[in-house]
């Protein structure tokens, strides 16, 4: 079976989902294809993982996005293959479709760099799934730990970016506020997070007074900082760091950077540094003509030439940028090339505290000031009214009462359910 659109955008993430609500919205018929038949909130997947906040937060299904844009089709479908000079994408089903436009907004994998036991032991933080993983996991392990009194509970987070700071704070404010108050003060006191990353500070692409703040503030709520130094080993047991450290550990968290996933490397597209594509400062593929390449599938640059971060405010300009020269394809005009407006970058710490850095000229927030922004940011973000009064409940539950959303681990499948 083959069909032809005039743009089929393949992911629904941030940049997938604004091209293509960009384009519905001018009436281009556009099919919409992602594996789930959900958009997933990734900025907010740690908070999952900790209880936080639910799924429901983070998720809205793709078709209530566009059910008032008719011109856009969604396909809930796992893509086998595309071929871009022929702009088809070939479904794991075997059904072929055909665009005058191809967008290939397809995501990424984590990036594990050939660490021994990294893929097989650690669990990654990328998608829904594996936040749910993440949750149930660390319930297990703590209703295991429940039943053994002698036995230390360390969890090790690597990677030193926002993810892994943002999820070795809440774990630890988990330890203090949730584990004492659900389980038991002798507990908590058994229980370690350590940090991990061989970039010598935290969040390396802020400034060295947020780095600093983040640093003392970790340190403040029990986190074991390793910095500097990587990880050359994984077991089922612990870690085996760069120096000879070995952290005894049943559970490894993977927030060490994403790479281009099989999608792309099986696309006959020239892939630069982590397998990303690199695009036209247009958003186009240089070697292919009439595809998109958007999200954590592209390095994209600024008027500079400096490559832009991996962050979902650079991807959802992208999709509506992208959109934007998409119309102009199909009408006749010029396209042109993407102009980024900087927002800066945020994180947060644990309750009440946060980073951030806002706009071009990045000024600069610390503590409750920032955690509000933070909160502020992420709640304005969120798709869908539902998902925001969600999140917003959760938060006044969990930072205001201490009562997290709680995960229910049933039988012995390895699902969590937030609620």
């Amino acid at each position: 079976m083959e069909d032809t659109y005039q743009v089929i955008v393949v992911g629904a993430g941030f940049a997938g989902l604004s091209a293509a609500r960009e384009l519905g919205r001018k009436g281009v018929r556009v099919l919409l294809i992602d594996s789930n038949n959900y958009h997933q909130f990734q900025p907010l997947l740690y908070q999952v993982a900790t209880s936080q906040i639910g799924v429901s937060a983070v998720t809205r299904p793709i078709r209530s996005v566009f059910r008032r844009l008719k011109s856009v089709r969604v396909m809930t479908a796992k893509v086998a293959a595309v071929d871009v000079a022929n702009h088809t994408v070939t479904t794991a089903d075997g059904d072929t479709l055909r665009a005058q436009i191809l967008v290939l907004a397809v995501g990424a994998v984590p990036n594990f760099f050939n660490t021994p036991g990294a893929e097989e032991h650690a669990l990654p933080l990328y998608s829904i799934t594996d936040a749910t993983m993440l949750g149930t996991s660390l319930t297990r392990l703590l209703d295991e730990a429940d039943r053994e009194p002698d036995v230390p509970v360390e969890v090790v987070v690597v990677g030193g970016g926002p993810t892994g700071v943002e999820t070795a704070g809440a774990m630890a404010e988990n330890i203090k506020f949730v584990v004492t108050k659900y389980f038991s003060p002798e507990l908590a006191a058994r229980c370690r997070v350590h940090l991990v990353d061989m970039v010598p500070s935290v969040l390396n692409m802020f400034s060295s007074k947020s780095q600093e703040y983040t640093r003392r503030r970790l340190l403040a709520i029990g986190v074991q900082l390793h910095m500097g130094v990587g990880v050359t080993d994984v077991r089922a047991d612990g870690v085996t760091l760069a120096d000879g450290t070995d952290i005894p550990s049943r559970m490894v968290v993977w927030a060490g950077g994403l790479k281009g996933g099989d999608l792309l490397a099986g696309s006959g597209l020239t892939q630069g540094k982590g397998g990303r594509i690199d695009v036209r400062p247009d958003l186009t593929d240089p070697g292919a003509d009439g595809v998109y390449v958007l999200g954590d599938a592209a390095n994209i640059t600024d008027a500079t030439g400096a490559k832009l971060p991996q962050l979902g405010s650079v991807a959802q300009q992208a999709g509506k940028w992208a959109a934007r020269n998409i119309y102009a394809d199909l009408t006749g005009g010029t396209r042109q090339p993407f102009k980024y407006v900087d927002k800066g970058y945020m994180a947060m710490i644990g309750r009440g505290a946060a980073v951030a850095e806002i706009g071009r000229r990045r000024l600069q927030l610390q503590g409750p000031l920032a955690f509000i922004s933070w909160l502020a940011v992420h709640l304005a973000l969120l798709s869908g009214t539902q998902q925001k009064v969600r999140a917003l409940f959760s938060w006044l539950n969990g930072y205001v009462l201490h009562s997290p959303a709680q995960v229910v681990v049933g039988g012995t499948e390895r699902r969590a359910i937030g609620q």
